[in-house]
Order: C-alpha cells, then structure tokens, then sequence
C-alpha cells in the first residue's frame, strides 16, 4: 500500500543535501549540459543552464545547433558552449565522463526534440576514471541522469509508449497540465471525471500512476505540483495560501525549474530528492523576490534564498 504524501518543505535534510563542502572542486559538483532550440529559440534553455549554475552544479554547457551558436555565445559568461548539431553530435559530446545530467526540451523544437532525446536516453556514463568504458546500461548509478521539459514532452504526445520504453530510473519528467493529459489521457480522464462515490480520484493518486506507467519520476506541475517516484513515494509543493506565488506565472519560469532539477541531479541528488528541493526553492524565490518577478529573476534570487535557509 502506498505511503501518504509528503509535504516538501526547508527541512535540515535539505539543507545539508545543498552545502559544499570546503575541500570540494568544480568536478565535484558536476557537469550539467541542456541542449538549446535553434536561433531566436535560444533563450528558454539559456535559463534552465543559469538555473543549473546558481543552484550549484559545477559546470553547465549548452549544446547549440551550429546556427545558434553566436546567438548563445554573446549571451553567456560562466556558461560554457558546445555545438550539438544532431543526435551524432551529442553522442560525441557524450563521450565525456564528466558529464552527467542532461536537459532537453526547453525551446528544443519538437523535431530536434525527436532526433535527440532518443540519443540522451541510450548513451550510459563512462565509469569514473575510464573514459570510453560504458557501464552496463542496467546497472543503475551508470546512467546519466535526464530531465525531459516541453517539447522534449510534447515530441511524444502521438506515441508516449516509445518515450516510456526508453525512459530509465534516473529520468524526471516534468509536465504541466496540458502536457500531462496529452502523455497520459486516461490518467488525465480519471482526474478531471467528477466523483460519484469515494474516495475521490486525486492528483496525487494520477500523479503515482503516472509514475509507474513512466518508470521515473514525475512532476506533475501547478500550484498544487505532486511529485511522485515509480514505488509509490509522494510528495506535495502547495504554492497556496500564505505559501501563493501568483508572480510564477511568467514566461520561462518552467524552463528554470527545469535547470534548477538538472543542477541538483549533476550535484549527485537522487531524481525525487532532486525534483522535490528544485521546486521548493523555486516557489522560495518568487516569493523572496515578489512582484514584478521574471523568468530571469529566479536564478539571481537563490543565493539570498540559500543565506535565509542557512545552507
């Protein structure tokens, strides 16, 4: 039987699960790349990679399409730039150990989206320290870890089947309303019938199945976002009452949860644990920063978010 859901909240856990330690290095902390749309359709990925930085990754590379390049390049400072042309291309670019946890869909494109996602999924981590020596595929803490946003989503709205069958344990999934009934509309059916006898089907209880059915985790989001594991575990970020944050709804403030989750799993979170401190620090920081908020806003207010948590 499953556990009741938990509320995510600034817990001691959380805290520590966010400190660097003194004696710790870039590498540390991990390699994060998001991969970016083409030109004009940079900048949704170009928040997800700030998000990925602030929130303490090591390093973060965009992967652009070569005529994206000098578009993303005049933007960016810390971030770092590869060219990812093609699913060819970010199979060479993943033959760097280092590098382990991905993003894909903010501002990908749907069809870049359906030449790449497939290529992020198959490609296991080298073992440590041997360069061009896949894990097995199956062992687990091999695989790099993903997270799959927007159109990485809404590639597979005409088969979900073929994005399940290549999704593994250390994904996240990361879906809105629409894109959650467009993956999984029996489940979204269920959820929106009214109740006739009890107990009522709940998001929680849609958010679980969904979980299953994906073999990963997801994050079902909204003021109400459930986050839920393939075993049953549960969780609930409610943006409501004295916790509201009205000013989220803003263009690209999806696209910086994402980066926000893809940080946590390069820094070497497990895929729940990482997706249930994102979205809380994500609703801290609208809040902190108040109104008048932007998509741009949320990275730059983490670091006075982490000094009133005391990490």
């Amino acid at each position: 039987m499953y556990r009741e859901a938990r509320v995510v909240s600034g817990s001691t856990a959380m805290k520590e699960a966010l400190r660097k330690s003194s004696s710790s290095h870039k590498y540390t902390h991990g390699h994060a790349l998001i991969l970016s749309g083409g030109p004009g359709h940079t900048g949704a990925a170009r928040l997800g990679a700030r998000g990925a930085l602030r929130i303490g990754a090591g390093l973060v590379t965009l992967g652009v399409p070569p005529a994206a390049q000098q578009e993303v390049a005049s933007q960016i400072t810390a971030i770092m730039l590869k060219q990812v042309k093609d699913a060819a291309a970010l199979a060479n670019v993943l033959q760097d150990d280092r590098l382990n946890a991905l993003c894909l869909g903010p501002g990908l494109g749907v069809e870049r989206a359906k030449d790449l996602v497939p290529q992020a999924l198959s490609v296991p981590a080298p073992e440590p320290g041997r360069p061009g020596k896949p894990r097995d595929p199956g062992s687990g803490p091999g695989l790099r870890s993903v997270v799959l946003d927007a159109d990485a989503l809404t590639a597979y709205t005409d088969n979900p089947e073929t994005l399940f069958a290549m999704l593994h344990q250390r994904c996240v999934l990361t879906p809105h309303a629409g894109e959650f009934a467009r993956l999984f509309p029996d489940i979204a059916e269920k959820l929106k019938a009214p109740a006739t006898k009890g107990p009522a089907y709940s998001k929680v209880d849609a958010t679980r199945e969904a979980a299953a059915r994906a073999g990963c985790v997801v994050l079902f989001k909204g003021p109400d976002t459930v986050i839920a594991a393939p075993d049953g575990r549960c969780s609930i970020n409610s943006a409501q009452y004295d916790r509201a944050a009205p000013w989220l709804a803003t263009a690209g403030s999806g696209d910086v949860l994402a980066g926000f989750i893809t940080g946590l799993l390069a820094r070497g979170l497990a895929p729940m644990q990482a997706a249930e401190i994102a979205i809380w620090l994500h609703v801290e920081c609208a809040l902190s920063f108040g109104p008048g908020l932007i998509a741009e806003d949320l990275p730059e207010e983490l670091p006075k978010v982490f000094r009133a948590l005391g990490v």
